[in-house]
């Protein structure tokens, strides 16, 4: 009874944080059913929809279900597959990618519903260009920047434009580790021309090209692909978490067809864009969101727009289960576990000031091109504190440090850590830095 009352429970808080068209394509289709044994199995009518589930949704029932009802969180959950498609002696077909669940594009992620701020104001530039003359200006097209800013919105906001201003034209979504998986399979099952052909006369969205790394046969089929694509025209975008120079393990070939085109950078929105971004949402949502409480949340969350999005699907369920109105003092109550991990992280931001304060020196003088060893060791550990207690990558901090390169911060980190193990006064400046930081 508690396992049957857990998916009804499950669709409810998907039907209330989720878009109608969303819902209806990627949850409703899941049947539901209760073993012998007492487990829940969902039940999908192909991988597709279940590969969809697992890399979107499940994180989503487990923190915001299972997680905040205790009478659900001893109960155990299975995904499967429908009989017909688990059985061993069914052959599963190369499916082109235009057709599939998984590289079908999201319908929310589209021009209208995106919030244009500072930090992605030339990518969303870029991507209009693209989306209005494909094939012609800036190809490929890379987008870069840290988890949840909005890339692979941008990228399909472009695939829905083309697909709507040319209904015939193939527009093939699909993140990188699905293609490195798609092309396995082709080999143990000696598909790989149907694999090659799916990918070919296509507008290609290329999600989170830092999975090909160190994996040299992908990259070699990833190359032919993109040559073939630009030889006829097609347009190509692709996402990355890091500059694709930067992508060690990348062969040179690829990253010289990578910067063929154009690459844009998607920096963290301001505040005023995060306010932008929430009140946005929350009326796609069909949910009035007073803007002390926009503001409020906006202000503790600034990592990601997808913190933001989780803070703000976490508030609305709250409020749908519990029927309670979304006042300040309920958001308070809500959101409290995620505003204290959030307000209890350390940015770059605050990790030069108290450098600056400790030493007596000017951010200018730490983040600028002094080698004088009373500047550069400072600079050196205000580094190595970026790295280890932000979640930026090498590149980012770089960027903050007066656009120094990657290897730049990973050698100025490794001094540091060297140093600790032998300089005791480093090792106490560090410890009074780390405990300036984590109780500002």
């Amino acid at each position: 009874m508690v396992c049957e009352q857990l998916w009804g429970f499950s669709q409810t808080y998907f039907q209330s944080v989720l878009g109608e068209d969303e819902y209806e394509t990627h949850i409703r289709p899941i049947q539901s059913r209760v073993t012998d044994e007492g487990c829940l199995e969902l039940v999908f009518p192909n991988r597709y929809m279940k590969h969809s589930f697992t890399t979107k949704y499940i994180g989503m029932l487990k923190e915001e279900v299972l997680a905040n009802q205790p009478q659900f969180q001893s109960l155990s959950l299975r995904l499967v597959l429908e009989e017909d498609a688990e059985s061993p002696e069914i052959e599963e077909p190369v499916v082109p990618a235009a057709e599939t669940e998984a590289s079908s594009l999201n319908p929310n992620f589209v021009f209208e519903s995106l919030v244009v701020g500072r930090g992605n104001e030339l990518g969303h530039a870029a991507a209009r260009q693209v989306s209005e003359n494909p094939g012609v200006v800036y190809n490929p097209l890379v987008i870069y920047g840290d988890v949840g800013l909005g890339k692979t919105h941008l990228m399909q906001a472009i695939g829905h434009y083309i697909q709507q201003e040319d209904p015939q034209q193939r527009v093939c979504y699909v993140h990188s580790e699905q293609f490195v998986s798609e092309m396995i399979r082709a080999l143990q099952k000696n598909t790989m021309e149907a694999f090659k052909n799916q990918y070919r006369n296509c507008v290609l969205l290329l999600d989170d090209i830092q999975f090909f790394v160190k994996k040299i046969r992908s990259q070699e089929e990833l190359f032919h692909t993109m040559n073939s694509l630009l030889d006829a025209g097609q347009q190509i975008i692709a996402t990355s978490d890091r500059f694709p120079k930067e992508l060690e393990g990348l062969e040179s070939r690829l990253k010289s067809r990578f910067s063929w085109g154009l690459t844009v950078g998607i920096d963290p929105p301001e505040l005023e864009t995060r306010v932008a971004i929430l009140l946005s949402k929350a009326k796609m949502s069909g949910v009035r969101l007073p803007e002390d409480v926009a503001f409020f949340i906006a202000d503790r969350i600034q990592s990601n727009v997808r913190e933001l999005e989780g803070a703000l699907k976490r508030l609305i369920a709250n409020a749908s289960f519990l029927g309670q109105p979304i006042t300040l003092e309920f958001t308070k109550q809500a959101l409290r576990d995620m505003i204290d991990v959030e307000e209890r992280s350390v940015n770059v931001d605050s990790v030069l000031k108290a450098i600056a304060h400790y030493y007596k020196l000017s951010i200018s003088e730490i983040t600028g091109t002094s080698r004088k060893r009373t500047v550069a060791r400072p600079r050196q550990l205000a580094m190595y504190l970026a790295k280890t207690c932000s979640d930026l990558s090498l590149s980012q901090i770089g960027r903050l440090f007066g656009g120094r390169d990657h290897t730049t911060i990973m050698h100025g980190c490794k001094k540091i850590v060297q140093l600790l193990k032998e300089d005791p006064v480093l090792k106490s400046d560090y410890e009074n830095l780390l405990r300036i930081l984590l109780n500002h």
